[in-house]
């Protein structure tokens, strides 16, 4: 498959690609895999629950639901959970797979060390610069370490971590982008008129940093709230540590100081702050929940992304991973992802069974 060249038309977040230049699966894989007569793509569907043998130590397939409300059962030799993180834990919990996390025993590892990632920005409003916000891409911008993990020195700052401090240039949306001085009204015309003055005087440098778990983030099934199936919501108890909190107000007033020194008329720093609150938006880079590991004790699933419960199951997602080192989870899920896709290939299917990690 070959993506098209992107136009930099700045509407990559949130929005569709009419280039076919985002690589998404409707555009790098299933064009890929419709063609070939063994697969089958069933849309407007949601798993239920990962069926067991009467021992509960195989999978053998899915319930899902469709449209008109029909239960299915598919028969599987092999099923790999491959959906949201915060969806493959809750269907491991649902299905009765991996002993769920206790967070007053801390034993338990099936829902245990949900992670954030602690973002924060410095806003800058410039009078004599003008800045195009609506010519970008994606994942266009730049970003420095000079802040992050341990390229610097932490003595007497009383945290460990640190963030990319980067300049991401891909939001420029007219209705959604309208950056306005603090103090601005909401509405009415003086809003209107900050609204024209700073759309395109505006810049953000933004700070993605670090969140390590926590014996008190985790997830597990809700005890009240239930889905229209009747099945547990997934229940998220986390909140920012001290460790989060300093290691943001420190990055934040770094990022602030680089927009000092390129001539901003005024800089406000938004380090993040606690309680966590999951009303504004911060970032959708979360992991943990079916951690990886060479322990079961300590684990889901085992290096090569095999429950240790069920040998015919595989998990693929940042829900394996319970570390937010401050970078976007995707390389890492892909490198994982193209791991157990090799063990699969070369290892499992010639003798299924428990795979030995070499």
């Amino acid at each position: 498959m070959t993506l098209g060249q992107c136009t930099f038309c700045g509407a990559c977040q949130s929005f569709g690609c009419a280039n076919y230049s985002k690589a998404t699966p409707q555009t790098t894989i299933l064009p890929v895999l419709l063609k070939r007569p063994n697969f089958e793509l069933r849309t407007d569907s949601e798993v239920l629950r990962i069926l067991l043998d009467s021992d509960g130590k195989r999978a053998t397939g899915v319930e899902y639901v469709d449209t008109s409300n029909r239960r299915w059962e598919q028969p599987a030799d092999l099923v790999i959970l491959g959906a949201f993180m915060l969806e493959n834990v809750r269907l491991m919990l649902l299905s009765g797979i991996g002993r769920p996390y206790d967070p007053r025993s801390g034993e338990g590892v099936v829902g245990k060390n949900f992670s954030h990632q602690t973002s924060s920005n410095a806003q800058l409003f410039f009078a004599d610069k003008l800045i195009n916000p609506f010519i970008a891409a994606g994942a266009m911008g730049i970003g420095i370490d000079e802040f992050n993990a341990d390229n610097f020195d932490h003595s007497g700052l009383g945290f460990f971590g640190g963030a990319n401090v980067r300049v991401n240039p891909n939001s420029g949306s007219p209705i959604g982008y309208r950056p306005t001085p603090p103090g601005t009204p909401r509405w009415g015309s003086q809003w209107k008129k900050a609204t024209a003055e700073t759309y395109q005087r505006f810049a953000q440098v933004g700070a993605s940093g670090s969140y390590f778990p926590s014996r008190t983030n985790y997830m597990d099934l809700d005890p009240t709230y239930k889905d229209r199936f009747g099945r547990p919501l997934l229940r998220l108890t986390n909140d920012f540590s001290e460790n989060d909190l300093k290691m943001s107000a420190y990055v934040t007033e770094r990022a602030a100081e680089i927009g000092r020194a390129m001539g901003a008329k005024q800089v406000i720093a938004n380090q993040r702050k606690g309680p966590y609150s999951i009303v504004a938006y911060q970032t959708t880079h979360i992991n943990g929940g079916t951690t990886m590991g060479a322990n079961p004790r300590m684990s889901a699933v085992n290096p090569y992304l095999q429950s240790w419960d069920v040998h015919n199951l595989f998990v693929i997602g940042s829900s394996n991973f319970q570390q937010n080192s401050s970078y976007n989870p995707t390389g890492t899920i892909g490198a994982l992802a193209f791991r157990a896709a090799d063990a699969l290939r070369n290892q499992y299917l010639k003798n299924p069974g428990p795979l030995v990690p070499t």
